[in-house]
């Protein structure tokens, strides 16, 4: 394994390129990207695969065409909703239409929050989230900050990435109370279909018919498909139109079309895929929270964040996970606001954990007195009943 590639840039190296610099005959188990492990459901897969000449051979349907389905399938309207090739299209687009001066931002977060309106040459005020808090977002904090900078946007991710903090639904509709006379507020919710601490948490509808909300939602990560490239964002038909207008007529590809109009078919096995999902986070929780000085942050996301013990760096761990045990994991330490210390996982099923977990064990309690990870000793368990 080429380990120069997980030093190259500020983002993960992408799988493809792990897999063109590795020697291995069997790919990396990967607990870097989230990415949900049960969907498709193989039926799907066949589909695709049935279809794939004609997907890869004809232009498909423009985007308004596309968006009109999803907006079917989820009961939006299409004036509310813009469509974009990823997430990350559509903050590039927010930034240059409607981001004028200043942006204000909690970290840690996803780093295109803060990295594209600085390219862009815009202020970033950044908030940052409190370790001793377990990185929970305090709404009254956040805004008083936001009053003391002088912002002109507010964002927020929720669930938030990397530590999968969650905040309640009636908490975000207060802080877009207090936050109304802001040019724009965005409520990143790309990991909200992981969310079940509380039903239907989102706040799209709302984003619909206020003067100053998006709400940014992804499909890669929920449905498992981060390579198709899609998402979309809500907000009131005119902060919706402005950006749906500025896209590329053909920015969604012909594989977003036939997964976006084979929704509705396999809807109940996607929801089955989230309680799978959902089970694997509390387990996974549980297993890491018997690791000796290892502290397990509470997570709505499909990922958990982890703080290694005292004197322990995320790099080595790293490195040794991939080339010793063909596991890739998310080392945080290009991640404003955390440190090398952290490692992202990301919520895989138990065959696939137990693996991590060896190989952690190995690297962290090798030589010391914890060989194998021991319940009750000195670690830190945050709220696992919502983990």
């Amino acid at each position: 394994m080429e380990l120069s590639l997980l030093r190259a840039q500020a983002h993960s190296p992408s799988y493809f390129s792990l897999l063109r610099g590795s020697s291995e005959q069997l790919p990396p188990v990967d607990f870097c990207i989230p990415c949900n492990p049960y969907f498709p459901t193989p039926e799907i897969f066949e589909h695709l695969g049935r279809n794939l000449e004609t997907i890869l051979k004809f232009y498909p349907s423009d985007a308004d065409t596309i968006t009109a389905e999803l907006c079917s399938t989820l009961g939006l309207h299409p004036k509310t909703v813009a469509m974009g090739n990823g997430s990350t299209e559509l903050i590039t687009w927010i930034d240059h239409l409607l981001v004028k001066e200043s942006l204000a931002v909690p970290i840690p977060t996803f780093g295109r929050w803060t990295d594209q309106p600085l390219e862009t040459g815009k202020r970033v005020d950044m908030y940052p989230l409190l370790e001793s808090r377990n990185f929970a977002l305090d709404v009254d904090g956040y805004v008083s900050f936001v009053r003391t900078r002088g912002s002109r946007v507010a964002v927020i991710c929720n669930p938030n990435n990397p530590d999968g903090g969650y905040l309640p639904k009636h908490e975000v509709l207060r802080l877009l109370d207090r936050l109304i006379d802001l040019d724009l507020v965005i409520v990143d919710e790309s990991f909200g279909e992981f969310v079940d601490a509380e039903p239907y948490p989102g706040v799209a509808a709302e984003a619909a018919v206020r003067p100053n909300v998006i709400v940014l939602r992804s499909l890669g990560k929920n449905f498992g498909l981060h390579g198709i490239r899609f998402g979309y964002m809500v907000a009131n038909p005119a902060l919706a139109g402005r950006v749906r207008d500025a896209l590329p007529k053909w920015n969604l590809n012909s594989f977003a079309e036939v997964v976006v109009f084979m929704m509705k078919q396999y809807m109940s096995e996607y929801r089955e895929s989230l309680k799978r999902l959902a089970y694997d986070r509390r387990a996974m929780f549980q297993q890491l929270s018997t690791m000796p000085e290892l502290s397990v942050f509470a997570s709505q996301g499909n990922f958990l964040l982890v703080k290694l013990p005292p004197g322990r760096d995320g790099v080595p761990l790293r490195d040794h996970l991939l080339t010793e045990h063909g596991v890739y994991v998310r080392e945080c330490g290009n991640k404003l606001g955390t440190t090398s210390q952290f490692l992202r996982l990301v919520v895989r099923p138990q065959e696939d954990v137990r693996r991590l977990l060896i190989g952690m064990t190995q690297f962290l309690y090798s030589g010391s007195l914890h060989e194998v990870p021991v319940i009750g000793l000195h670690h830190r368990r945050v709220n696992p009943i919502s983990a």
